[in-house]
């Protein structure tokens, strides 16, 4: 599993939030939902998309817009829009003054907005995943990202489109799927362009020997890897394997394995009915008492009060 997987796995096979709307301008709606990650595509007509901080970017046809963090921002027909709606956490709407909206929800199946007839249609999907592996890859992006059609034309937003209103047996897992792999692609495109300020370790996978190497630690934490038994998969000698793997990946692969263990301990801690013994075997410790002293020493916490903090 690569940490582009890796984004994806954990909290996400819950259930991710999706929802299609539909809208007439003037319209201006300031989000609030407090989610680390947000998708939104567009299907037809324009929009822009207002961060509290930085430049408005304009949307049309085609285009998906991937927004990190938290924080609030403004999706709009036009940046001098004033705000008409607030969506809260928990998808909870209302007006600028505080009044709950309830008739923004009644156009159909996960279908929102101002009227039926809408001119613009934008299709958004919300993450609610926390994990230490996604982390490792969407801290790798600004806080807003948007590939235009020109560079993809990707036929997953159409396909995405007309599955989001059917209520099919099964159809949240088919939901689920569609925006896993809009947002894979999203993020694959991005990060092939000049300039995108992809992770090392991301651009290292390209790399016939580190790639190789990177895979087998992905793939299999739990192997007691040395630097000789990578070399010797990967057809270098050891002194060859670690300097490009120092050179292209920024650290050394026992350092980056170390790294990437913690990581997957960290989001499998995250599971209920888990034990810190337990998760130590997945990963690659010997023990929990091995697992707690590298998780301590690296992250400031012990597994247990890791697991505490994510509940709360």
């Amino acid at each position: 599993m690569d940490a582009v997987v890796g984004l994806l796995d954990g909290p996400r096979a819950q259930g991710a939030f999706l929802l299609r709307s539909i809208l007439t301008p003037p319209w201006s709606i300031v989000i609030k939902d407090e989610a680390p990650l947000t998708l939104v595509a567009m299907v037809r007509g324009d929009a822009w998309i207002v961060p509290d901080e930085g430049a408005a970017v304009r949307l049309d046809p085609g285009d998906v817009a991937i927004i990190r963090g938290a924080g609030p921002y403004t999706v709009a027909d036009d940046p001098t829009t004033a705000p008409q709606v607030i969506i809260h956490p928990g998808q909870r709407c209302t007006t600028p003054d505080g009044q709950e909206l309830f008739e923004m929800t009644q156009l159909g199946i996960r279908t929102w907005g101002n009227s039926l007839d809408g001119p613009t249609m934008l299709l958004t999907g919300t993450y609610t995943m926390q994990g230490a592996v996604g982390q490792r890859l969407l801290s790798a992006l600004p806080p807003l990202v948007v590939v235009p059609r020109e560079s993809w034309d990707s036929p997953l937003i159409p396909l995405l489109a007309t599955e989001i209103v059917k209520d099919d047996p099964g159809q949240e897992a088919v939901l689920d799927r569609l925006l896993d792999l809009l947002l894979i692609a999203t993020l694959r495109e991005w990060f092939a362009r000049p300039g995108a300020n992809a992770p090392a370790w991301y651009k290292a996978h390209s790399d016939p020997v580190v790639g190789r190497a990177l895979q087998m630690l992905h793939n299999n934490p739990a192997q007691p890897w040395t630097v000789a038994s990578l070399a010797a998969k990967t057809g270098v000698s050891r002194a060859a394997l670690a300097r490009r793997f120092t050179a292209l990946v920024g650290e050394p692969p026992m350092s980056y394995l170390t790294e990437w263990r913690l990581a997957l301990a960290a989001d499998l801690l995250r599971e209920p009915g888990t034990t810190v013994g337990a998760v130590a075997h997945r990963v690659g410790y010997g023990s929990s008492f091995a697992l707690s002293a590298a998780f301590k020493r690296r992250r400031g916490v012990s597994p247990r009060q890791h697991r505490v903090a994510a509940q709360v």
